[in-house]
């Protein structure tokens, strides 16, 4: 089961989150979407979806920067672009 509740609601009764399976928390007077509690059951899947997903964006930025660290350091002087790409991708 799915609910929507308040900031406070959680201080008031943190019991809550035993009847469902998550909730959305947003501010009832600004209608801002705050966050989300999982309950227990589900939290160590969830944590291993984010942190695979983590570590894709990281590789990520960091295949990014490594494209430029071979330019700045020297290692593609005096080669054709199509020499760079194959080099990038037999990386």
């Amino acid at each position: 089961m799915i609910t929507t509740i308040g900031v406070r609601d959680i201080s008031r009764n943190i019991n809550l989150l035993q009847n469902y399976d998550y909730l959305d928390i947003e501010d009832k007077k600004t209608k801002e979407y705050k966050g989300l509690l999982i309950s227990a059951k589900y939290a160590d899947e969830i944590k291993a979806f984010l942190k695979k997903k983590l570590q894709k964006e990281r590789q990520k930025e960091l295949d990014e920067i490594m494209k430029f660290a071979g330019i700045a350091s020297g290692d593609t002087q005096n080669m054709t672009i199509q020499e760079i790409k194959t080099k990038r991708i037999d990386l």
